[in-house]
């Protein structure tokens, strides 16, 4: 890890906000005098969609260039609330009885257990029961002022409209309860919830232009990411139904009961999101996302004082910390941030996918948010945004937080880091933002920012780690998550903060499109290792940018041993064990459920993820040969059929071609066992010794994953989270029994 040498002085000479001031910016833009702009786009060419015999195109992968936001990091960063549960009165005033079953749909039936009736050794209690409407609305990605311009970075005037600096349109979405992101609902273990949701995207009374994507027929189908859910809550299309129309509703039981019974095997952070067959990645991107924290009252309850002492602060009942914790409150310190990228219309682009467009432009549509259904690649943004806002500013209180990190991108991978450093305007590059770039007499670029803090991080997708890992940056892939601690009272040396200290958190990791991220290296077409010559080292985009304030108590366990940076590197804290007298890590958590000694007799299973053009259409993806269909009448599904209890081993292939696979396997984690044959932490994912349900698979990659399902019984899907190849068939059902 690199330690940052420089002074004080340097710092607060870095600490401004852009290298070039916004009269200069404009000046600069040719808004008053025409000057043109140097970076060049990353956007992809012009290409067709893959063609069944005599088949006409199927859709245009091209994509607009967004309108430049003008004043960044001005906005204040959304950190949402928890959204409170009915109260008794409210619930039967509204449906007389607490709902025990999918009304809307007789094929359903009784949820599979209910806690009022569950099974021996559940012992949990009545559900709290929440109410959210799927609606169409509006949302602003941004107040800043917005330019137009070309993918060059130049001035352009919009067609039908005005040159110049002006307000973005607002975007339509389809949000739950019509905001985006949607509630955030603190779940607890021991505490089952059952959310209702429930379809009233037929109505729009603000008028909204609805544009041409998401479900054309207005469905739903709500998945909580991961979660031990039965198959009639788990929002899967293998199971009926496979969607909900406008007036039906889901009562999705979300039992917050860990698998098996086992207190290893509980997580720790959560999302829902749409599921809809075909249509998951058009409903996701029009904003179907809504965050789920969960917390284990025992060890990890959101509050810094008790259990591992991670932070986080809550507000208790009354004021008093023996009523409980008041989880109808947000908790301080602990801070969700969902990281999402998105286009906006340029009305020059053609619109054609097999959904809609003939490849036609929509100037009426100009800078409201663009999306088509590209299966090649994937969809990915040239605008990035934290909680639903591009390039927002948070105020950090001197102390350590608790970050969640969660990738509700369609595509996009990213690599955090903490970075210190000017920022310039980037026109035309995606994130239209980027930290200070040197550029010599010979023409040689080098980056002028530098790491300043480091994460320690203590979650994966799955829960909490057993002892936490010290992160220079973080990799984070669509639909994975991460947790880390940072401490904002000092930099990564050891040095204090002071109040007004800038910090911004940076994705380093470029991806011009939605095959996979841009690597140092690659393969020629030979199979040697070389040098790629897309890769820009001095592409980090600034996401957030993080203020530093006032002083606040602190009674969280610090991970971190500073004097070590002495050495060039940052440990853990050590303490002593008082039972036997060793040193331990200071912050040590949950540990892992014993694997097996050995796994001799365990049935193995492999699935190859690959393109394919065997089907033609837009059907690009197949996983061992075939296309999801749930209702294929040859019998192929599922591709797997388990037994309750009886572990397996799943060999998940990527079959090559370019392209990387954050493969996800509903219903419990997995545990990964190796990598291309060599046993886990193996390369850069040095977390994976831990739980996880996303597996990050780059091009040709193997990995073997441990799998054992306990408490459910029922049909699932797994799929690949780049949204683009799960709704162009990417995904397999498989049934528990």
């Amino acid at each position: 890890m690199k330690i940052k040498n420089t002074t004080r002085t340097d710092r607060q000479k870095q600490n401004h906000n852009l290298v070039i001031n916004r009269r200069e910016m404009l000046r600069r833009l040719g808004v008053s005098g025409g000057a043109m702009l140097g970076l060049s786009a990353l956007s992809p060419e012009f290409a067709f969609g893959q063609q069944a015999p005599g088949a006409v195109d199927v859709y245009i992968e091209k994509y607009p260039t967004s309108p430049l936001i003008m004043d960044p990091f001005t906005e204040q960063l959304p950190v949402p609330s928890p959204y409170r549960p009915l109260t008794d009165s409210e619930l039967f005033n509204r449906w007389a009885v607490m709902p025990q079953q999918n009304y809307q749909d007789s094929d359903v039936g009784y949820h599979q257990i209910w806690p009022s009736n569950s099974a021996p050794g559940l012992y949990l209690p009545q559900p709290l029961v929440y109410d959210i409407k799927l609606q169409v609305a509006e949302h602003s990605f941004t107040s800043s002022k917005v330019l137009p311009i070309d993918k060059n970075g130049d001035p352009v005037t919009p067609p039908g409209g005005t040159a110049g600096p002006q307000n973005l349109p607002m975007s339509t979405i389809y949000g739950f309860n019509g905001t985006f992101p949607g509630p955030m609902i603190y779940g607890r273990y021991g505490q089952p919830a059952l959310v209702r949701f429930q379809n009233h995207l037929d109505e729009n009374p603000f008028q909204c232009d609805r544009q041409d994507f998401g479900d054309p027929d207005y469905r739903f189908l709500t998945h909580l990411h991961n979660a031990h859910t039965a198959p009639e809550s788990d929002g899967n299309p293998s199971h009926k139904p496979s969607a909900y129309r406008p007036g039906q509703f889901s009562d999705n039981l979300y039992l917050n009961y860990p698998a098996g019974g086992d207190s290893r095997e509980m997580q720790s952070f959560l999302w829902f999101h749409d599921h809809t067959h075909g249509h998951t990645g058009a409903n996701v991107y029009k904003g179907m996302v809504g965050l789920y924290p969960i917390y284990d009252p025992a060890s990890d309850p959101g509050d810094e004082r008790k259990g591992y002492k991670l932070p986080g602060l809550p507000k208790y009942i009354n004021g008093q910390a023996a009523n409980g914790i008041d989880y109808n409150q947000r908790i301080e310190y602990d801070i969700p941030l969902a990281l999402y990228d998105c286009r906006f219309d340029d009305g020059e682009t053609p619109h054609k996918d097999a959904h809609s467009g003939q490849g036609e432009p929509h100037p009426e549509w100009w800078g409201k948010t663009f999306f088509k259904h590209f299966p090649n690649k994937g969809f990915v943004g040239d605008v990035m945004t934290v909680n639903g806002k591009a390039y927002p500013v948070f105020t950090a209180k001197r102390r350590r937080y608790r970050l969640r990190f969660l990738c509700a991108s369609i595509a996009r991978c990213y690599e955090l880091k903490l970075m210190q450093g000017a920022v310039e305007m980037a026109p035309g590059q995606q994130g239209q933002y980027n930290m200070k770039r040197i550029v010599d007499g010979q023409g040689t670029v080098t980056l002028d920012a530098e790491q300043c803090m480091v994460f320690t991080q203590i979650a994966t997708d799955g829960g909490l780690l057993r002892d936490p890992i010290v992160r220079d940056s973080l990799e984070l892939w669509p639909s994975k998550r991460r947790e880390v601690i940072v401490d904002f009272s000092k930099f990564m040396d050891g040095t204090p903060t002071t109040k007004g200290d800038v910090i911004y958190l940076v994705n380093t990791m470029q991806m011009e499109n939605g095959r996979m991220p841009n690597f140092p290296t690659t393969e020629d077409d030979a199979g040697n290792i070389v040098p790629d010559a897309d890769y820009d080292p001095t592409y980090a985009v600034p996401l957030l940018k993080i203020v530093i304030g006032d002083d606040a108590p602190d009674r969280s366990t610090d991970p971190l041993d500073y004097a070590s940076l002495v050495e060039g590197k940052a440990t853990l804290r050590m303490v002593t064990n008082p039972n036997t007298g060793l040193p331990v890590p200071a912050l040590r958590m949950r540990p892992l459920p014993p694997l097996p000694s050995n796994f001799k007799g365990v049935r193995r299973r492999t699935f190859e993820l690959k393109r394919s053009d065997i089907y033609g259409g837009e059907i690009e993806w197949v996983i061992n040969g075939h296309a999801f269909d749930p209702s294929d009448p040859t019998g192929m599904f599922p591709q797997a059929v388990v037994k309750q209890g009886v572990p397996e081993l799943w060999i998940i292939q990527n079959g090559g071609g370019g392209w990387t696979h954050p493969m996800h396997i509903h219903e419990e984690e997995h545990r990964v066992i190796s990598r291309n044959g060599v046993r886990i932490p193996a390369g850069r994912h040095v977390d994976d010794n831990s739980r996880e349900d996303v597996i990050a698979l780059d091009p040709d990659e193997e990995v073997m994953v441990y799998r054992n399902f306990r408490t459910l019984k029922g049909k699932y899907v797994a799929h690949c989270h780049n949204l683009a190849h799960e709704d162009h068939s990417m995904m397999f059902a498989w049934e528990i029994v």
